[in-house]
């Protein structure tokens, strides 16, 4: 009787609540009485009431709150809770209301009425750059750009002398770096031209004043970002190089944390692959040190780093990896954002990629569908971010319909036609003809075609799709070597033209071999093409020769997959950056 009453009073001391506790319960509870006077509040304050309101589900209430710009001020100076924040902004979204245009367009307003006056310019315009940076936070990105524009204009607005002071143009500058990196996300290369042109000017003019330029590395890392999505590499890579030479001991972790990231990528569309292993894991580590596991930050690190493992040949690593990262965005964003889709999007060509010997999409085809229907909901009809999407999933489509009858095959394929014509249509817009992703696209197309036995337009589509890579990425860059494999496909098993096959063939190994080593798993679809036109051609001893040569591939495979290490080391710490930028530039 004695230890069930003890356990009655341990139960109730761990639900009592603080005083405090009690306190934010009760305002919240009472919350209209008491807006008025909310005003006065610590900033942290006001935000514990917002997160009561949040628990509640008394959305309308705190949509109220967090549409007021002042509020809402408030909320983006909590620096410590912004998982918090991310879900309360994204509920509202859920929840219908239009917080985020709401807040954009309370904030052009603001700009435009405080016009030529100083006195206030450079409160509103950290204001703006807070707010524009926490919207490309949370996945709305045309609400950000919005936003940012407005801070943009009101940065370059003329006033007096003063304002070509370093302490403006460093605003200006920082201004710049947000916009830019939010118009690439939201693949607005037009703006982000612009962008990219007044922010070199900006750099240009503050290094003539002699100061100190604390935020080249992010800038410049930005820069990369842009270059990136729009499949200039060269560049990409290069700025992305020169990020990594500003990076100090001394910078937020976090801009560490994306400069390492994004050289990552540009050195894994170099085929860098020891560079960019060197990086990327280092990002890991920093980020889970920094800012734990369940933080945005870590989910960014992880969907680059399931890059770098399915690039690097290392697919059941990337696919876990993927998973990893979209339950993280599950959790703060919930199901309907942007930043969920594009998790879901990366997860499915992943998935495709592992499933393509098995056949067994139908995961694969589940996220590649979840992700274009977050993306149909949320983007305006037709927007470049759904092309990426609509090839993964026709892809996918095409090899399910390879394994129906006859009549689903046709109607799969022609579904499959549909999206790989729609998503090359918005690459053409986007990129123009001579662009690694529409050549991407024009490769898919010869793919379909040959699944749909229309032959001359395989071919057409392939030769297109050399021809474009071949100028921008040189001859044995590994996305030649993918069309040219295609290609000999197309000609070893449809058309009978063996020796050309052969050709290509051989010109696809040569080109894996040396990207990625005789234990590459692409190999196989050379080694077995080649088994097959031999066999055609009735020369067996070749046969024989490429059996030896499966066979000993078989084996690095099983070597490779058993000596390969899980993709996070739970125990390993971040290394000094200066350690690891030295060990990059001596590799």
């Amino acid at each position: 009787m004695e230890d069930a009453r003890d356990s009655q009073v341990q139960s109730r001391t761990n639900v009592t609540k603080t005083l405090y506790e009690l306190s934010v319960i009760s305002v919240a509870r009472k919350f209209m009485r008491h807006k008025k006077c909310l005003t006065y509040l610590p900033d942290n304050v006001l935000f514990d009431v917002c997160h009561q309101l949040y628990k509640e589900k008394r959305l309308c209430a705190l949509a109220c709150e967090f549409s007021d710009m002042d509020a809402f001020s408030k909320m983006l100076k909590v620096r410590n809770r912004t998982i918090d924040l991310l879900q309360m902004f994204q509920s509202l979204m859920d929840h219908g209301t239009k917080i985020a245009k709401d807040l954009a367009l309370s904030y052009s307003i603001c700009c435009l009425e405080l016009g030529m006056k100083s006195y206030a310019k450079k409160k509103v315009i950290n204001f703006g750059i807070r707010l524009g940076n926490f919207l490309s936070d949370c996945g709305w990105y045309s609400e950000s750009e919005k936003v940012l524009n407005a801070c943009k204009n009101l940065c370059t607005m003329p006033t007096s002398q003063e304002l070509e002071t370093h302490e403006m143009l460093s605003l200006t500058l920082d201004c710049c770096h947000k916009l830019l990196r939010a118009q690439a996300a939201y693949c607005a290369f037009k703006g982000a031209a612009e962008t990219y042109e007044l922010a070199l000017a900006t750099v240009k003019k503050l290094k003539v004043t002699g100061c100190k330029i604390c935020s080249l590395a992010a800038l410049y890392a930005g820069f990369s970002v842009l270059f990136f999505i729009r499949s200039e590499y060269d560049q990409a890579y290069r700025w992305s190089v020169a990020a990594l030479e500003e990076l100090g001991p001394t910078l937020p972790a976090r801009v560490t944390i994306d400069v390492l990231r994004q050289a990552a990528k540009s050195c894994v569309v170099k085929r860098e692959f020891q560079k960019a292993g060197l990086l990327i894991r280092q990002a890991v580590y920093l980020a889970r040190e920094v800012f734990d596991t369940d933080h945005p930050k870590y989910s960014d690190v992880l969907i680059d780093y399931g890059f770098y493992l399915l690039n690097s040949d290392s697919i059941i690593n990337s696919v876990s990896v993927y998973k990893t990262a979209l339950e993280i965005r599950k959790t703060i964003f919930g199901k309907s954002n942007l930043h969920v889709a594009i998790a879901h999007e990366d997860l499915a060509y992943a998935l495709y990629v592992q499933d393509y010997s098995s056949g067994r999409f139908t995961p694969a085809n589940d996220h590649a569908s979840k992700a274009i229907e977050i993306m149909e909901r949320l983007l305006p009809g037709e927007h470049l971010m759904l092309a990426s999407a609509k090839r993964v999933k026709a892809l996918i489509l095409e090899e399910i319909a390879l394994d129906n009858a006859p009549t689903t095959e046709e109607d799969l394929l022609v579904k499959s036609e549909d999206l790989h014509l729609s998503a090359l249509q918005l690459a053409q817009t986007a990129f123009g003809e001579r662009n690694v992703q529409t050549a991407k696209h024009y490769g898919n197309l010869g793919r379909l075609y040959q699944s749909m036995r229309r032959y001359d337009e395989a071919e057409m589509m392939h030769l297109k799709a050399i021809k474009i890579k071949e100028e921008l990425l040189g001859s044995v860059d590994y996305e030649v070597g993918l069309s040219i494999g295609h290609l000999a496909s197309l000609y070893n098993f449809h058309m009978a033209r063996y020796r050309d096959a052969e050709q290509l063939y051989h010109r696809s190994i040569a080109i894996n071999l040396k990207l990625f080593g005789e234990s590459y798993s692409g190999l196989e679809y050379d080694y077995r093409g080649l088994q097959h036109l031999y066999t055609e051609m009735g020369e067996f001893d070749k046969v024989d020769e490429y059996q030896d040569i499966l066979n000993l591939w078989k084996e690095l495979r099983d070597q490779h997959a058993e000596s390969e290490d899980p993709p996070i080391d739970l125990h390993k710490r971040p290394e000094p950056i200066q350690k690891i930028i030295d060990t990059f530039f001596s590799v």
